[in-house]
């Protein structure tokens, strides 16, 4: 096997969301990799030493929630660094009121604004990078996030005993990313272009819409159901980001792959 395979150099990466809980270790994996990583998000306090201590590391403010500025802002990045090689969206755009998305209180109003700030951002900001790879004629690799619960309904027991519910936005934002990498592929294969999607499951950190970190009680709770008996780790689901960005991955695109220790297996 020739590991150069995993080599990035001289490769451009844009990495939407590279600064969140799993995005600033997949800018770091991307760096160490060799790749010209554009790390773009609203907020660099996270990365703030990696872009310092790497010249090859930038930081772009970009805000995917704005979706009508969304082509906009990515030719406006294309423009400054160059047109990736590599693409990935590990954004987490929501509302202030995200956490209310349970089935019984969630309200039309902020359901509509989810999907059209995470879902449809997601949407079209993998077109315009696919038809700039397009444009410029050297393929490329796209790797867009999903979840376990974009696959498999929500597991309603994990959360017995704590504050956390079943989200209904959710399951319909990232089972869409999912099947849009599937007929991204089909369509965009053509220009040897791949596409993908990434699903994580449980993974230590806090929790999206919360100030604090996970319930001690749901860990306990979700670990036993998982055959590797634990949550996962940011930089385990940047491992396997580095793999479908380099040429160790050249012949996958369409696929829907687990980084979930197991969930999904049983």
């Amino acid at each position: 096997m020739n590991i150069e395979k995993y080599s990035l150099i001289n490769k451009t990466t844009f990495i939407v969301g590279g600064s969140g809980l799993i995005g600033s270790e997949i800018s770091k994996a991307i760096a160490s990799a060799g790749s010209k990583t554009i790390i773009l998000d609203i907020n660099e306090q996270p990365i703030t030493s990696l872009v310092d201590e790497n010249n090859n590391v930038h930081f772009n403010v970009f805000d995917s929630s704005d979706i009508e500025n969304c082509e906009s802002q990515f030719h406006g990045v294309v423009l400054k660094y160059g047109s990736p090689d590599v693409y990935i969206n590990c954004s987490y755009p929501r509302t202030k009121d995200w956490g209310a998305g349970s089935f019984k209180d969630i309200s039309l109003d902020s359901y509509r604004k989810n999907i059209d700030i995470h879902l449809n951002s997601y949407a079209w900001l993998a077109r315009t990078a696919a038809e700039e790879m397009v444009r410029v004629g050297k393929g490329g690799s796209i790797i867009q996030f999903g979840s376990i619960y974009g696959i498999v309904g929500q597991d309603l027991t994990v959360y017995k005993d704590t504050d956390m519910h079943e989200h209904m936005t959710y399951s319909i934002i990232k089972g869409g990313i999912a099947n849009l990498s599937r007929q991204m592929s089909s369509y965009y294969g053509q220009y040897n272009i791949r596409v993908n999607t990434l699903c994580p499951g449980g993974l230590e950190g806090h929790v999206a819409g919360k100030s604090d970190g996970q319930d001690p009680k749901f860990v306990e709770q979700y670990s036993m159901k998982v055959p590797l008996k634990r949550l996962g780790k940011a930089e385990e689901v940047a491992s396997a980001t580095l793999f479908l960005a380099s040429q160790a991955s050249s012949y996958i695109s369409g696929a829907t792959i687990m980084v979930d220790g197991g969930w999904t297996a049983i």
